[in-house]
């Protein structure tokens, strides 16, 4: 194998597809990028077995052929070359010679037929498992995708009892996409409006959708997601990311939200987060004494821990009953932080039930956050 090629753009793509890679792996070859050069175009792939990212880049290929480099090295190589272009050539003995300007490497390369197989395959080859898929491509903005998965990726569990909760829901019905996040303790639903043909309900690791967002530039762009009932594939400007599903039981969510409330209040997210902090300061990993915020004509919130005690008021339009309710100060914060907007609205229906975090006009999204039961009640 013999190729040169643009070294910005090999850093780039050497960049994207390290997000797969995983740092330390019983196959030696997962630890490393497989090259394949063929016809006039370079591809690159990184892969851990859960989710697989590929790209392709201009080259000039002088002999085609393919191997496994050392993703940390070859990054760090190619980004340290003195010049614009980069030749890469390969022996038949997996010596690979890195040129660029004056600077050579010599490293030793693995062969790509240690290299597994991506699941991607099954959708190329159109496969029965991609015939009974459960999703057909379906297209979308993808900066909107973006900013779903950001307002909701938070609310991700981080505990790994329960599999489902480590993920995101992904619900795509005629006319919109859902996303879904929760963790026991707070629930995050965004809605955007998209067109499909069919409608799906499936899980993907939170750790995808994380990259898929970091994928995602600010320009102009869409991105293309399809499905069987194991895998999930997101297609966007040169990167094509492969993530196996998750496949334990995820919580009717919708039965968690109730439509009705008996307090409302509409807060200014600025005023309502930088309250909460100023409280938050006597709060410590050893002291975690709940948030006690009343919601009245003002938004008065108080906490005490043994370095002492706080109480700090803001505006706010009421509504309703006046009420007290507890709060994981990290959580509230969270909630207003990942909402986007200007002001809220929080509706409450006791001081143990789930209260809700909502625009104030339209259903873009909707946060839940289970308050804290006081010691003394």
């Amino acid at each position: 194998m013999k190729f040169e090629c643009d070294k910005a753009s090999l850093a780039e793509a050497i960049s994207g597809v390290s997000r797969a890679v995983t740092t330390r792996s019983s196959v030696p070859a997962l630890e490393g990028i497989l090259f394949r050069a063929e016809g006039n175009t370079l591809t690159l792939t990184g892969y851990d077995l859960e989710m697989g990212i590929t790209t392709k880049i201009d080259a000039r290929i002088k002999d085609e052929g393919s191997v496994v480099l050392s993703a940390r090295l070859i990054g760090d190589m190619i980004r340290r070359l003195p010049s614009e272009r980069v030749e890469i050539e390969c022996s038949e003995t997996l010596i690979t010679t890195v040129k660029g300007g004056i600077t050579e490497y010599n490293i030793t390369g693995l062969s790509a037929s240690d290299y597994p197989e991506l699941p991607a395959s099954a959708f190329q080859r159109g496969s029965e498992e991609n015939k009974n898929g459960v999703l057909p491509a379906v297209e979308m903005d993808a900066c909107t995708l973006k900013q779903m998965i950001e307002t909701t990726i938070y609310a991700v569990s981080q505990d790994d009892k329960k599999p489902a909760n480590n993920g995101e829901k992904f619900v795509l019905e005629e006319n919109s996409l859902t996303l879904v996040a929760l963790d026991g303790f707070r629930l995050a639903v965004c809605t955007r409006p998209v067109k499909a043909e069919r409608g799906v309900s499936i899980v993907i690791p939170a750790k995808t959708l994380n990259e898929v967002a970091r994928l995602i530039d600010d320009a102009e762009q869409t991105i293309a997601i399809s499905a069987s009932k194991r895998y999930v594939v997101f297609s966007l400007g040169g990167y094509t990311i492969i993530s196996r599903l998750l496949e334990d039981a995820f919580l009717d969510y919708k039965k968690t939200i109730n439509p009705e409330h008996l307090t409302r209040v509409v807060v200014d997210v600025r005023e309502f987060s930088s309250s909460i902090e100023r409280a938050s300061l006597i709060i410590t990993e050893r002291l975690k004494n709940p948030l006690r915020i009343t919601f009245d004509e003002n938004l008065t919130v108080r906490c005490q821990t043994e370095l002492g005690k706080v109480m700090d008021s803001i505006p706010c339009e009421f509504e309703g009953q006046r009420m007290e309710v507890g709060f994981n100060n990290r959580y509230l914060l969270d909630a207003l932080r990942n909402s986007g907007s200007d002001k809220v609205a929080i509706e409450l229906n006791g001081p143990l039930s789930p209260v809700k975090v909502l625009p104030v006009e339209g259903e873009d999204f909707i946060f839940l956050v289970m308050p804290v039961r006081f010691k003394n009640d």
